[in-house]
């Protein structure tokens, strides 16, 4: 990057904001920085959710709540075609930044990805890819952001989540289980920001305002990149019978029923069948397993108020041979 490209003012930033789509980890959408030079063409992404799969131990250290990310850069085309390729849209609010800002945005962006800095303990809730970029843009403007507040707006990390799984009820339920009684307290409207298209409605409406006490819009304009299809994409196979047809309510109505009919007949005959219970009895005692794990090792956050631990966990199988 050439310092004359910023006193010619070609350098451009802006936030971007993707739409959600089907995969679990994509279900609330994302958030980036871009940075595009109007002179040379350079056009990148700077992208604060970059994780890896193959990393040793990655399911057990995700469960912990030990998953790190880190900040990559990518070409901007390339990102574009992998959130148009999914489904998803993506939104540019171009950023109304001084060339002394600019020059320092930059500055911080490069010090983040150096390969000391550029990975950080992920947190869902609290240090995710959208609170890093909004802190970043924060701390490169001279002055501070003012938001707009709602004030009658009192809302909760789990509301707020259960908005973006409202299309994926098991990804629900299973959230629903991990979280505990810190989740439904009210927070604040910084903390609202942890979710990309609640950031990108704060940052449409704020104000950025210069120690002399001016003030400027801090969204210079905004531009659809990607729009959203006409028609989601649309799941197949297994995955489609779970999202639309068999839900957690219709699952739990069926087992329910079941349930029910057993004992009916089981009442007549005069039997207990001993199997129905075993079943019954590790699927709690597995739940419970889970919920345990986060209660007491997890660094998930809101896990560690929990108290369905009550109810699920792996007493159940202590019970086993007895049964």
């Amino acid at each position: 990057v050439r310092a004359q490209d910023f006193e010619r003012d070609s350098v451009e930033f802006s936030l971007l904001t993707c739409s959600p789509s089907t995969e679990i980890y994509a279900l609330y959408g994302h958030t980036a920085i871009r940075y595009r030079n109007l002179t040379t063409g350079d056009d990148w992404a700077f992208n604060y959710g970059l994780f890896d799969f193959s990393a040793p131990n990655f399911v057990w250290r995700f469960t912990k709540g030990e998953c790190d990310y880190e900040l990559g850069i990518i070409p901007y085309h390339i990102m574009e075609y992998e959130y148009r390729h999914r489904g998803s849209a993506v939104y540019a609010q171009v950023l109304n930044l001084t060339r002394q800002e600019k020059e320092e945005l930059f500055r911080l962006l490069m010090i983040n990805y150096q390969p000391e800095n550029r990975t950080y303990r992920y947190n869902f809730l609290y240090d995710n890819c959208t609170t890093r970029a909004r802190d970043r843009i924060e701390e490169a403007i001279d002055g501070t952001v003012v938001y707009q507040e709602y004030k009658d707006r009192k809302l909760s990390y789990r509301q707020i989540i259960h908005q973006y799984t409202a299309d994926a009820p098991w990804a629900e339920v299973g959230n629903d289980l991990c979280l505990g009684l810190d989740a439904d307290k009210p927070i604040t409207m910084r903390q609202e920001m942890f979710a990309p298209f609640y950031m990108k409605d704060y940052a449409a409406h704020a104000v950025i305002r210069t120690p002399d006490g001016k003030e400027r819009p801090l969204v210079l304009r905004e531009d659809t990149l990607v729009p959203l299809p006409a028609q989601k994409q649309v799941a197949e196979g297994a995955a489609r019978l779970f999202a639309e047809y068999l839900t957690p309510v219709v699952v739990g109505t069926i087992l329910c029923v079941l349930m029910l009919l057993l004992g009916v007949v089981q009442y007549r005959r005069n039997k207990i069948y001993w199997g129905v219970d075993l079943f019954f009895q590790i699927l709690v005692g597995l739940m419970g397993c889970v919920v345990t794990l986060l209660f007491f090792f997890s660094e998930h956050p809101t896990v560690g108020t929990n108290w369905q631990i009550l109810l699920l966990n792996p007493l159940p199988f202590f019970f086993l041979p007895g049964m």
